[in-house]
Order: C-alpha cells, then structure tokens, then sequence
C-alpha cells in the first residue's frame, strides 16, 4: 500500500506532500487543474520513464519519494528485497528518485541506489498504473497467462512445475553438450590434466602475489629508500635535532608548569611527544640496521612474479587476476576432468534423468492445462457480465488458450507449462475479437481492468490500483454502477481514481482536489483533502460546476448520504 508521496519541483508543482489511506481515494478538480500531473509523478516514482520537460521551469532538479508499505503475503517482494541486499524497515521502504535538468535520473529503495528497470520491476508488485501511463501489466500478452493462473488458484502449481522444468532444460544443455564435446572429450582430458598439474606444480598461496610485489618494490629501489631513511636517521642523531630540541623544550616546560599550573597540560605533551619521537627514533635506527640489499632474492622474485603472471594470464577468465582465481580454475577444472572421465556413465544416468523429468513436466502441464481450461471459461463469463454493467454492454470478452506446438511425440513446454494464453475482447457488437493490447481508448482499458480486478480480487498480489480517466464516455446508471464497483473492489485493494464524475466521486472514502493557481509570475498545482461541508461542495460543482447553488448542495448531500 502506498502511505505518502512528497513531490518537489515537479511539473508544475512546487512542494506537495500527500498522506493516503487504504481504501477508495479520488482525485477530483477543474479541467487542466493538474490531476494527470500528480499520475505522472507517481508514474515516475514507481519507475515510469522521464523527460527534463517534467521539471519545474526554473528548477534544476525534480524530486518525489513516497513510502510502501508491504503485505506480509507477497513474498516476490520480500525475495525481491532480499536478494538485492535491501532491508525493510517495520515493513515498510522509501522509494525516491531524481530527475535532473541534463536528463540524468537516480533512483533508491531506502539508501540503496538502484536501475530505473530495477526500481520498476519492485514496485510492480504492488501498483498498477492504469490509463494513458505505464504499469499496464494487462497491455502484455505474455503476462495474461498469470492473471488466469491467480483466477484459477494454481500459482503455487505453476511454480512447482516451473522448478521441474528447469531442471529439464538444465539437464537437456548438459546432455547436449556433453554430445557435442564427445569428439574433443580426449583432448579436453589431456588439457584439463596439464592446467591442473601446472597450478599445482607452481604451490601458489592465496595473497602471495601481492606480498611479492611490495617485495620486488622494495628491492628493485632499495638504494633510494636506504637514503630516505639515513636522511630521516639523521634528523634524530647529534647535536641540536629533533630529540635534543624536544628535551630541553620538556625541561623548560616542567618548569614553567612549576610556576604556572595551567601550563602543566602543555608540559604534559611536550614530556610525551619527547618518548614518542623517541621511540620511533630508535624504530628507524632498528628499520636501517635490517636494511639489506639482496640481488639474488630479488631475481627469485622477479621469477615468482613472471610465473604467476603467466598463469593469472591463462586462468583468470572473469577479468579478476588474482592467484585466488587460479586455484578456483584449478577446482573447476579437477571437476570437469572427473565428470568427462566418467563420461559413458554419467551420460547414461542423465539421459535416465531426463526421461524421468519428461514425464513428470508432461503430466503437471497437462494437469495445468485442464484447471486453465476450466477456468477460463468462468473468468470469461463473469468479466462479460462486469463490463455489461460499465457501459460496454454487447462487449464479448475470451480468455484464448492454446496449446504451444507439438506432435505425436514431443509436446512443447514453456516456463509455465503448454499452454499459450491470451485475453481477446470485442468492444463493440458484431465487431471482430481482437487481442486486448489493441484497444484504442484509455476508458475502456481501464473499465476492462475494472473489471479483470474485480474477479481477481481475492487472489491478486498487487495492492493498490490507479485508475486515470476511468469515466471517459459514460455517465448516467453506468457512472453510478461503475463507482459501486470501484468501492467494493476497494474493501481488499487501495484505490486510487481520477474522475470528474459527481456519481463516481460520492462512493470514495476519501476525495483530494487538485487546485491550479496563478500570479503574476508562476502557476503551481496545489493538492487539498476535501471533507464534511468543502466535500459537499465540491461533489455540488462536479454535478452542477456550481459550488454553492443550493439545488446541486442538496443534491451532493443526498448523494453522498446514499453512498457511503
């Protein structure tokens, strides 16, 4: 559920904080006042796309964050968080991103900087964007297939078979490549043995390389650095250097703290800093005296260093050079050389496996395919019967399934099982039955949403859902049952509605109207929740475009009495 946002210097809003409730919200005001802007800010938030047009004129930076809050039942958010290294706070995250005016965006779940591609795919799991904006999972045929999946109840089959599936195609790549590498598998034996013996041979340690390296860097100049240290050495040696001046400032100091208390703290520190000095004194002298110049250990270095160049050159494949890399090359290969000596009878085993895994991936599809079918029908039935009462009477709507291709010996499976799923509609009477992607109106997008969430209501992840332009071309009987939908649909999501429609608007639990204003130099986009005696006036100039005509007030009364 989202519980905030907070936008700044976004279109033609300056600052604007909101905070939202569960249930039914609507956003209601003037033609151009700014509702769409305050879509498009959560459109950006939730990941939509961004132009610089977005920010505010005389503004470099647009930014909107906003709080979610997530049901303890969607685990894919919790496994989302998870593997992306991201905690939840009391269950709940911050999202905020950024637009700046060269075009550059950025964006954080908590403190957690993340993609645009990731911060969408997350928040997917808990807003549908609905209208002329993005988060319309319904416009991807390939996601219909999950939405009659949740419809039928098998989201748990679906994943259980999705394992066994991928531990087919993970075996069938094995066999094959197996296959392919039969006639090479003696040469490869004989390379993996040779890179294996070559690492070993070479008894390499993990962090070697880099301690041979500051060796090799001390040797190769030890002439400079034993005249850096006899230099610092000197400093400390004789008369008048560092110590000496120290002591007799020690000296004079213990005597002036003697006269004055209160230079007993600098005495203290002069006294301190003279051992001190002199302690790393005597560190430099011990540093000098083991200062020795061998060219022969250099030589062994050099060779060492040469040797496990050569191999971070040959084993290092993943662009990390490290001796660390090598003896993970080395494992690596040591299991590779196992299997392929035990080629004839792993292949066997796999080709056992296979065969097993065929059978138990045909028969969980096949029973997928059969609750598929089954419910596709009903969900068909029920979503017509939705859409008559939402001003699309005569629409046909189909859930078309299809088998992927087969023949009378292999029948072909995907991650989800045989079946190819798409929803078709015909919006208008006698009119051909057309893929849903194709629907031209945003009204009628979003009255089939309306529609399909309804029917799922009780088994789709997603929380909250945001209709935009949602009553355009209807009104009448079709408003009024419209907004009954939305309100029942409401007692298991959070909904969040544009509408200029008095007879949707009466049935929210809580209306937020959207006041443009301007002066002499800007216009600024203003958000105000409306209740008690400003709600009834404003459902009166919804109904009228008169906010203080005592027929429409008396009208927005008896309305709004009615309906919640």
């Amino acid at each position: 559920m989202l519980e905030d946002i907070s936008i700044k210097d976004f279109a033609l809003i300056d600052s604007l904080s909101i905070d939202f409730s569960s249930g039914f919200t609507v956003f209601s005001g003037e033609t151009g006042s700014g509702k769409s802007i305050l879509i498009g800010a959560l459109s950006f938030l939730l990941g939509g796309k961004a132009t610089v047009d977005q920010i505010r004129t005389g503004s470099h930076e647009a930014v909107v964050s906003g709080t979610l809050f997530i049901n303890p039942k969607c685990k894919g958010a919790f496994s989302w968080l998870e593997e992306h290294g991201i905690e939840v706070d009391d269950g709940r995250v911050l999202l905020r991103r950024t637009l700046k005016d060269t075009g550059k965006t950025s964006c954080w779940i908590q403190s957690v900087p993340v993609t645009r591609t990731d911060l969408s795919d997350f928040t997917e799991f808990f807003v549908d964007i609905h209208g002329q904006h993005e988060h319309q999972l319904l416009m991807k045929s390939s996601e219909h297939i999950r939405y009659l999946d949740s419809y039928a109840g098998i989201v748990d089959e679906v994943e259980d078979f999705s394992k066994y599936y991928h531990q087919l195609v993970e075996k069938r790549n094995l066999l094959e490549k197996m296959t392919g590498e039969d006639s090479k598998r003696e040469e490869k034996i004989e390379l993996l043995n040779f890179s294996i013996e070559e690492i070993e041979n070479a008894n390499l340690k993990v962090g070697e390389d880099d301690e041979l390296e500051d060796e090799e860097n001390r040797l190769s100049q030890y002439e400079k650095l034993y005249e850096y240290v006899e230099q610092i050495s000197s400093a400390f040696q004789g008369q008048d250097t560092i110590l000496s001046s120290l002591k007799h400032s020690s000296t004079l100091a213990s005597h002036a703290s003697s006269i004055d208390s209160k230079f007993s703290q600098i005495s203290s520190r002069l006294e301190n800093a003279f051992y001190e000095i002199s302690d790393i004194s005597d560190e430099i002298k011990n540093y000098k005296n083991s200062l020795v110049f061998d060219p022969e250990r250099l030589e062994q270095v050099q060779d060492r260093l040469a040797l496990i160049f050569k191999l971070k050159k040959k084993y290092c494949l993943n662009g990390i050079d490290s001796v660390e890399e090598i003896l993970k090359y080395c494992e690596k290969a040591k299991e590779q050389l196992d299997f392929l000596t035990q080629y004839q009878q792993n292949s066997d085993k796999l080709v056992e496996e296979i065969k097993a895994l065929e059978k138990i991936v045909f028969e969980k599809a096949r029973s997928l395919s059969a609750k598929r079918r089954a419910a596709s029908e009903k969900m068909s039935a029920q979503i017509e019967e939705i859409l008559s009462h939402l001003g699309m009477a005569g629409s046909k709507f189909s859930v078309s399934l299809t088998q992927k291709d087969c023949n009378d010996v292999v029948q072909k499976c995907g991650v989800r099982g045989m079946d190819n799923v798409e929803f078709l509609i015909c919006a208008n009477k006698g009119g051909e039955m057309k893929s849903l992607a194709r629907i031209a109106s945003g009204g009628e997008i979003s009255r089939v949403m309306l529609a399909i969430k309804t029917v799922l209501a009780n088994s789709d992840e997603v929380d909250t859902l945001i209709f935009d332009e949602i009553d355009t071309g209807i009104g009448g009987e079709v408003a009024v049952s419209l907004g009954q939908h939305i309100k029942n649909l409401s007692k298991n999501k959070q909904i969040f509605c544009i509408t200029h429609l008095a007879t949707i608007a009466v049935y929210a639990d809580n209306q937020i109207r959207i006041e443009k204003k301007s002066d002499s130099l800007t216009t600024k986009t203003y958000a105000v929740e409306v209740t008690g005696d400003e709600r009834v006036q404003e459902i009166a100039r919804m109904l009228s475009g008169d906010a203080v005509d005592s027929a429409s007030l008396e009208h927005a009364k008896s309305l709004l009495a009615r309906c919640q």
